[in-house]
């Protein structure tokens, strides 16, 4: 090792407290790229996170530019089925969504947030840039949209036998699979490295910290607002080959913007692997499963404060939950990682566990939101989508209006719901991140039960007219359709964020990339089950020669009550959800921020606390 890294790591593990100009370092164990102490004041919060909410905006363009108006390229382009079409678009997301799993894993364990995401950013960028083949710098993905030879002849018969070659079906999915796999490293670790630059033990920045992830779905939704009206006009009016060009452009802005801020940036160093941990955890608690507790918990095996001092991090006491995994700290026999673990490294894997639950529960929303890129924009095809003599606004646009409902939802939400709840709850959240959770899966419900009603009006006004078989649009204004999507993105304000930032902050400070996973894996699952649920029930109502719920011509299909069906299924979800939000109890935090709100008369006197727990302990 050289002279300077030897020094860089002295310093990171015996950070000093303050600079020769008296400037304040950082406490959480953040770094430089080089592994050495860190000034609070020249580095991280609100400056550093503009540079990393600036990517968002520009890469949130490119992703949705590609996935909003993904369905109508499948089934206009590709000639696919509905049913084939909806759940290609669902297995494709929840595939973007399921990756991260591997970045969190290489984040955590091996390279770190940063060179995890730098890596993978070049990754998705270069190997979509097909330069050797193209000449020209056009990705892939635009490659499969803009050859003839690539591009599926026409077809004119809805429910025709139009196919495309296995060549251009391949070319088009292998681009995106690809995305799909660049993602994995990027997904995980940009949000959580937003969250890295708020210093938890300093209160100001704690302070600002809790409203990081409000902002941060803002950054998201402003970027997709972009994508779903300006980049949906141009695939559908201009062409396909500039409408996915586009999004490259937008890739490479949000990378160059990352890279801009990096020296402003805190790091947290890689630990061990999650994974890993958590398994040595199970497999010594298992080992250990005769040998008896002692009845006082400092017995267990734990390192000194000392230890965990020098990578910013507190040792955790040992609580009775789980109480069987309690055996891995019991000293019996030799002392190796596989039989004897620290009291820390057991509530640690503890809290992944008892967040397990929450994460079932969390999934079914995304199976709804799915709808609103698939079956959603299906059923705005069959309609008047005219606005003015001049103009006819596209399908796929629909979802903008998500989007606009969602951006003024939230800022009234962080501006205005929170400081006046924070008056009656004394919670720093105005509500616990639960009850936010729980307060949009009931929406979800109602948004379905809308959406079924909806259907239902616009198959009565077919069968009413005799306009099963037209191909033109019905004289039904696309205006029906807005109130579901305005719903969901109110909904997108509690559901998401809720979710987002539940995982990350309950997660250990060693796992928070896995944290950040648990999220985004909820999105995959859900979309899994999308596909799953279509499939399902597409094969089982075309049982016995009916024509099933789900056909290419929605006009005689029975959308309606599939709708219905979600609406069921989004009930039994809030039900189950209340009782696993019941017993849930939030990890507690270090009582920085706990403390100044107190000062300020925001939270609850320590009396109350007290009484009830802190603020992190109180369940929904």
């Amino acid at each position: 090792m050289e002279m300077s890294q030897a020094v860089g790591l002295a310093e990171a593990k015996n950070p000093p407290a303050a600079d020769a100009n008296g400037g304040c370092y950082t406490k959480d164990g953040s770094v430089d790229i080089k592994g050495r102490p860190i000034l609070r004041s020249k580095t991280g919060g609100w400056k550093a996170c503009s540079f990393i909410v600036g990517y968002e905006v520009f890469e949130r363009l490119a992703y949705y530019g590609i996935s909003t108006n993904l369905i109508l390229y499948l089934t206009t382009q590709l000639h696919q089925g509905t049913v084939t079409a909806s759940n290609n678009v669902t297995n494709w997301v929840g595939t973007v969504w399921m990756t991260p799993i591997l970045g969190a894993y290489i984040a955590d364990a091996h390279l770190g947030r940063f060179w995890t995401f730098v890596i993978s950013s070049i990754i998705y960028l270069m190997v979509l840039n097909f330069n050797e083949l193209t000449k020209q710098g056009l990705v892939l993905l635009t490659l499969a949209v803009s050859v003839p030879k690539l591009k599926p002849s026409p077809c004119h018969d809805q429910e025709g036998d139009c196919q495309a070659s296995s060549l251009q079906v391949g070319v088009f999915f292998l681009a995106l699979y690809i995305v799909a796999l660049g993602t994995g490293g990027t997904k995980p670790n940009i949000s959580t490295m937003g969250a890295d630059q708020f210093d938890q033990f300093e209160p100001r920045e704690r302070k600002q910290k809790l409203s990081f992830f409000n902002w941060w779905m803002f950054s998201i939704f402003f970027g997709t607002l972009f994508a779903n009206t300006f980049l949906v006009y141009i695939q559908d009016n201009v062409g396909w080959s500039l409408g996915y060009g586009i999004p490259t452009l937008g890739l490479t802005i949000s990378i160059l913007v990352f890279l801009v801020g990096s020296p402003f940036y805190r790091h947290k160093r890689p630990t061990d692997s999650p994974f890993a941990k958590m398994g040595r955890v199970l497999v010594a608690a298992t080992r250990k499963w005769k040998a008896p507790l002692p009845s006082d918990p400092k017995e267990l095996h734990e390192l000194h404060e000392e230890e965990y001092a020098k990578i910013g991090m507190s040792p955790m006491e040992s609580t009775s939950s789980l109480k069987f995994l309690n055996k891995a700290a019991v000293r019996v026999g030799p002392a190796t990682r596989w039989s004897l673990c620290t009291v820390t490294q057991i509530e640690e894997t503890k809290q992944m566990i008892k967040m397990i639950p929450i994460f079932l529960a969390s999934f079914i929303p995304n199976t709804i939101i799915a709808q609103s890129h698939t079956l959603f924009i299906k059923q705005g095809t069959t309609l008047d989508r005219s606005m003015g003599p001049h103009f006819k606004i596209p399908p796929a646009s629909l979802v903008a209006f998500i989007t606009i409902f969602m951006l003024i939802s939230l800022v009234i939400y962080d501006r205005w719901f929170v400081p006046f709840a924070r008056k009656y709850t004394k919670n720093a959240r105005g509500i616990t991140m639960l009850q936010r959770l729980g307060a949009g899966l009931f929406m979800h419900i109602i948004i379905m039960i809308i959406s079924s009603l909806v259907e239902k009006k616009r198959l009565s006004y077919v069968r009413h007219h005799d306009l099963q078989n037209s191909k033109e649009p019905l004289p039904l204004s696309i205006n029906i359709l807005l109130p579901q999507f305005a719903l969901i993105g109110i909904s997108d304000t509690f559901v998401e964020v809720a979710k987002i930032e539940f995982f990350y902050d309950q997660a250990p400070e060693s796992m928070k990339s896995l944290g950040t996973s648990y999220f985004t894996s909820t999105v995959g699952v859900g979309n899994f089950f999308s596909s799953f649920l279509l499939k399902t029930v597409s094969k089982v109502t075309r049982h016995g020669g009916r024509g099933g719920w789900i056909r290419n011509n929605l006009n005689v299909s029975r959308l309606d009550k599939y709708l219905g069906l979600l609406a069921v299924v989004s009930a039994l979800n809030f039900i189950y959800f209340l009782l696993a939000s019941k017993y849930y109890v939030y990890r507690v935090e270090p009582s920085g921020l706990d403390v100044e709100l107190q000062r300020s008369g925001e939270l609850k006197t320590n009396k109350t606390y007290a009484e009830e727990g802190p603020v992190s302990d109180v369940k929904l």
